[in-house]
């Protein structure tokens, strides 16, 4: 069984940072695609950030020179760090990653049940 566990989020004033921390734990193969998203109140789902296997990142556009997304060398644990908050961040952040447990299987994605960020003058 694989489990996501995210946790950094909170209350934060305009202008102010944030680290998020997602958590990888069960028995895991090989890691793919690990991926940050958000959804903010009556809003739909959409990826923030995403870092394939070879280091390449993918950002929303209006995260793009505010947000970066890491990772430990094991895979093992996905940050967000988040500079310069909006209030239009404010949204429950989710991690997400492409996981194998084993080595014959297809990747299936995984998600945590997520970490709420505000953005709060």
């Amino acid at each position: 069984q694989v489990q996501l566990v995210e946790s950094g989020g909170g209350v934060v004033q305009p202008g102010g940072s944030l680290t998020l921390s997602c958590t990888t734990s069960g028995s895991v193969f090989d890691t793919n695609i690990m991926s940050w998203y958000r959804q903010a109140p009556g809003k739909g789902l959409e990826l923030v950030a995403d870092l394939s296997p070879t280091g390449r990142r993918h950002y929303l556009d209006s995260v793009k020179n505010r947000f970066t997304i890491s990772r430990d060398d094991a895979k093992t644990i996905v940050w967000l760090q988040m500079e310069n908050l909006k209030f239009e961040d404010t949204a429950e952040y989710f991690c997400a990653q492409e996981i194998k447990q084993h080595p014959q299987d297809q990747f299936t994605k995984y998600w945590g049940s997520g970490t709420q960020v505000t953005v709060s003058s």
